[in-house]
């Protein structure tokens, strides 16, 4: 056999080894950006249903007459500013605006809870009953389907950053993706007064 030879049979086998690298990165990066994507979905999905139960609280406070307009006020908007921002994955500064805006849903929603306890007309009807009980379990799937949203990154972003996929990985346009965190203040203790007389 030729020396030619040879080199054309190493030149193809090289070839072919690097196609099928090549491949398998893609494929792994394919596979791994499907499952953020699919965590991703199930967060959206989570604060879809918190939404709808929002909704129908708001419906039910709406109709007392008497009940607070201003903090009612302040929910819809935080609700319509919530529902409006349409997350991107692929940018960590949209991820963040999308948690921020949340977080802000879920703090005003909470101070109309608060005032909602000054009107025991509306604590008892069955539809308030009921959404107090589901949304502690929607709180619940929410903070799971964040958890493995930032499973499903971490395991994207390895296969992202580490070699030999990193060097696919930028050919083929796949970044690091962001994670969500934990919302700002929440890593201090709550201050509960008791007013006990």
């Amino acid at each position: 056999m030729s020396t030619r030879n040879l080199t054309l049979i190493v030149i193809v086998i090289f070839i072919l080894l690097l196609g099928g690298c090549a491949c398998n990165g893609y494929n792994g990066l394919v596979n791994t950006d499907q499952q953020v994507q699919t965590a991703q979905g199930n967060v959206e999905t989570n604060y879809q249903r918190r939404t709808d139960l929002y909704n129908s609280v708001i419906k039910v406070i709406e109709g007392s007459a008497n009940f607070e307009k201003s903090t009612l006020k302040e929910v819809i908007a935080a609700r319509a500013a919530a529902t409006s921002i349409k997350v991107d994955i692929n940018d960590s500064t949209s991820l963040a605006r999308y948690q921020q805006a949340q977080a802000q849903l879920q703090s005003s929603f909470s101070r109309l809870m608060a005032v909602a306890e000054a009107y025991p007309e509306l604590k008892t009807t069955d539809q308030f009953k009921n959404f107090q009980s589901q949304i502690e379990g929607t709180e619940n799937r929410i903070n799971v389907a964040r958890r493995d949203f930032n499973d499903a990154v971490r395991t994207y972003n390895l296969k992202v950053k580490t070699f030999p996929n990193n060097i696919w990985s930028g050919v083929f346009g796949y970044h690091v993706k962001g994670y969500y965190h934990a919302n700002p203040g929440s890593e201090n203790a709550p201050d509960i007064q008791f007013n006990i007389k």
